[in-house]
């Protein structure tokens, strides 16, 4: 082996020993830590066939995190670096990085050949994949159009096209399910690192199932492969399946916040706080301004399906307000088959305009880029009615079911 190659063997190796140790993940320690649930994912199937022919004996590149683990909780990256029959020489860190340590906007390194998807460079480079024969994909997602994983898979997809290199997704559950379709698809002009294709909000498909949606939409000709889920449909939710919930974000602890972040994320493009700072980001909202003890009187006599408001106070101790004790909201998830994030979001800026006129303020830019669309902002602005803004995505919407169906992979 040349120095080259030894060297990027050693930073591979450092890196998997890392995440290795951090995740304390070792099968063997625990046997409660033996799969519980007949979901297996991508990670598992991938060593067997056929899915085996299409990594052995090749040189390997990786885009990854501390979610690509199989159903025992072993990382992807140290079964791919320790197999006779692979050679890995390449890993690719997403927002948050390879370690999902790094805050929002968080600058991520690159060291030796580790290489940060997030910053300057969103894509993997030529020079990064000079030595990689094949590429892959095994980061858990949350099923959000603006959660960037996926773009971070579309754009890298597209790398892998201009070299040649076949790209393989290693498929996992849509944790928040994958029967759920719901809010504005991006408009044209607005697409972006959190909005990279014209998909809804919340677009009901697993990331083997939109990269193919991708590939053939795009007319991108990328060598596509996914290995599929086993065991998975589409109703179930992620704590169903008998998988281990491993953080993908700092700031996305629970299937919880999943649950109610495709809408409470909005909160991020106004003044408000979305509860970044706190143990319960997305579940908490509010302001040092805030009328709480109004808004939740407000918001619980509209009885929104599944869902239920109650006051708590809480200081952040960072992002927004920090420091600064706020006046805010709990948002308990009551029913979440019936709760709808997006009009739980609609609402709340709707009530929260109607008693600070003044005081709330929009980034418009961010949140007409994370909605897809100023309409919504300007319709809110306006006191229009909910019902009526949300009936205004509606065929576009149905559209993109239509389209979705044909690469559906799970009953």
């Amino acid at each position: 082996m040349d120095l080259a190659n030894q060297g990027k063997s050693f930073f591979i190796l450092v890196a998997v020993l890392f995440l290795s140790l951090t995740l304390s993940c070792s099968p063997s320690l625990s046997p409660s830590l033996q799969p519980v649930g007949p979901v297996r994912v991508g990670t598992d199937r991938l060593f067997e066939e056929p899915y085996w022919n299409w990594i052995q004996g090749k040189r390997v590149g990786l885009i990854t995190n501390p979610t690509g683990v199989d159903s025992r909780l072993e990382a992807t990256m140290d079964l791919l670096a320790k197999h006779p029959d692979v050679q890995l020489v390449a890993l690719f860190a997403p927002e948050h990085g390879l370690l999902a340590q790094a805050q929002a906007e968080e600058a991520i390194a690159t060291y030796g050949n580790v290489y940060s998807l997030y910053g300057e460079t969103q894509a993997p480079t030529a020079e990064m994949l000079q030595d990689v024969e094949v590429l892959l994909y095994d980061i858990q997602d949350v099923g959000v159009r603006f959660y960037t994983y996926i773009s971070t898979m579309f754009l890298s997809m597209k790398a892998a096209t201009e070299q040649g290199i076949p790209f393989i997704v290693l498929d996992r559950p849509n944790p928040i399910d994958g029967s759920r379709v719901e809010g504005p698809v991006l408009q044209p002009g607005y697409e972006s690192f959190v909005g990279i294709y014209a998909l809804p909000i919340r677009y009901g498909m697993t990331a083997g199932e939109l990269a193919r949606l991708l590939n053939q939409e795009t007319n991108l000709g990328c060598d596509l492969k996914v290995v599929p889920l086993e065991g998975w449909q589409r109703q179930q939710w992620y704590d169903q399946t008998g998988l281990k919930w491993i953080s993908p974000s700092p700031n996305m602890s629970t299937v919880n916040t999943a649950t109610v972040y495709p809408g409470l994320c909005l909160i991020e493009g106004t003044n408000l706080s979305e509860g970044r700072g706190t143990t319960r980001p997305f579940e908490y909202i509010g302001a040092p301004w805030l009328k709480s003890r109004e808004l939740v009187d407000r918001l619980n006599r509209l009885q929104l399906p599944g869902v239920h408001f109650r006051q708590q106070a809480f200081t952040p101790t960072f992002s927004k307000y920090q420091d600064e004790p706020s006046q805010g909201i709990q948002i308990h998830v009551l029913d979440r088959h019936s709760l709808d994030p997006l009009r739980i979001l609609l609402h709340l800026l709707a009530e929260v305009l109607k008693l600070h006129p003044e005081q709330l303020e929009f980034n418009s830019a961010f949140f007409d880029r994370l909605m897809g669309n100023s309409s919504v902002r300007e319709a809110l602005i306006q006191g229009k009615p909910v019902e009526e803004i949300v009936d205004q995505w509606q065929p576009a919407l149905q559209d993109f079911k239509r389209t979705r169906e044909k690469y559906l992979l799970y009953p």
